[in-house]
């Protein structure tokens, strides 16, 4: 491996290819022809063409990373002499959960790792949510951090603030192992590092790169991060999300990919799109991640995708509503704790035939017979 870390460090980060381009590479030059990536690499440029099917751009992209090997053979000596470690998708000791979960066409290329890389191998979970989240949240982060090692499974933290930090806390206070993925370089860790120098040490926790080793923490880095954590893990809990962010679509990608995802279960004064997780197919929950069984989130169920046509149960409550007064669409919104866009609901409300729009600022709405009845009382 060492001889090789090289040639797998350029094939990694070959620019603009992507997971599923470098992996059908490897996949042809390693599983099916037996070469080595230093082999592959001492081929003829009409070798890559005829052989492989490259094509001109591609052999360029090919000549330039062969031409950096040098200068990445001093990194790949640096990352192995302080105790880094690189795992490229060919090894069994790569983690089979990711491979599973991502397939070849999101399955990252290399691993960097530094720590116990046998945590790989074990049942893992992770737990997700917000950066800035509630207090239930955390505690409830805490708790399932808390039975997550009581039954020798790996937490999976990206080292977020909010909920990531809270699970990779509790798993070391509760004596379990986790794995740190990061949205950098796994160079770059330095503060973390001496932080958990201990943890590393004992073989409780793993610290994990797919990045450029000297790649600095960026924005897109974070997000880019966010499917390997879901992907090193067995079972997904989600502990809180808005509906838009690095959690949501993070869940949403994995309903698209039909992943088990477990959501923790709301309480009504809550303002979160845990519900409209639930509603798209994620597995509500209790505080002890139990499966809720029959649990339907009625509050947060977006039913005004036609305007017209709302359920007669929201029905029922917004022209109850409406009696009492004149409401604006954010109050009606904040009663109810409707996931649904203002505009969706002032249209409704405006074509509605028992509902006055009332031309203040803001408009206001309520019922035909409100205003009916005061322009009795004041006849």
């Amino acid at each position: 491996m060492n001889k090789d870390a090289a040639y797998w460090i350029v094939l990694a980060h070959l620019p603009k290819w992507g997971n599923l381009k470098i992996n059908n590479l490897i996949i042809n030059f390693y599983h099916e022809n037996k070469l080595s990536p230093e082999d592959f690499f001492q081929l003829s440029e009409n070798d890559w063409k005829n052989n492989y099917g490259l094509e001109y751009k591609e052999i360029e992209d090919l000549k330039k990373a062969k031409s950096e090997l040098a200068n990445t053979a001093f990194l790949a000596e640096s990352l192995l002499n302080e105790g880094y470690e690189i795992i490229p998708i060919t090894s069994s000791e790569y983690s089979k959960t990711l491979k599973d979960n991502l397939k070849v066409a999101h399955a990252p290329a290399l691993l960097y790792v530094k720590g116990n890389k046998q945590i790989m191998q074990e049942k893992s979970i992770a737990i997700v949510g917000s950066r800035i989240t509630s207090e239930i949240s955390l505690q409830f982060t805490d708790n399932i951090a808390k039975l997550a090692s009581k039954e020798y499974k790996v937490v999976v933290s990206g080292f977020a603030k909010g909920v990531d930090k809270q699970a990779l806390d509790s798993a070391i206070k509760y004596k379990g192992q986790s794995i740190i993925v990061l949205p950098q370089g796994i160079m770059t860790f330095g503060s973390g590092y001496k932080k958990y120098y201990k943890q590393i040490v004992n073989g409780d926790v793993l610290v994990l790169s797919t990045f450029f080793p000297k790649a600095p923490w960026k924005v897109e880095l974070a997000m880019a991060r966010n499917p390997i954590i879901y992907g090193l893990a067995a079972e997904i809990y989600v502990a809180e999300s808005s509906d838009k962010g690095g959690t949501w679509s993070g869940v949403i990608d994995g309903l698209r990919k039909n992943r088990k995802i477990f959501v923790r279960k709301p309480d009504d004064s809550e303002k979160n799109a845990n519900c409209l997780l639930i509603q798209k197919g994620a597995i509500p929950i209790d505080f002890n991640g139990k499966t809720i069984e029959g649990y339907v989130p009625v509050e947060n169920i977006d039913l005004f995708s036609s305007v017209n046509e709302p359920t007669a149960d929201y029905k029922k409550k917004i022209i109850e509503l409406l009696k009492n007064g004149e409401y604006t669409v954010k109050d009606i919104i904040k009663k109810f704790n409707l996931n649904i866009s203002e505009k969706k609901l002032r249209d409704f409300l405006k074509t509605h035939k028992e509902v006055e729009t009332l031309n203040k600022k803001p408009l206001r709405f309520t019922l035909k017979n409100n205003i009916q009845n005061q322009k009795k009382l004041f006849d």
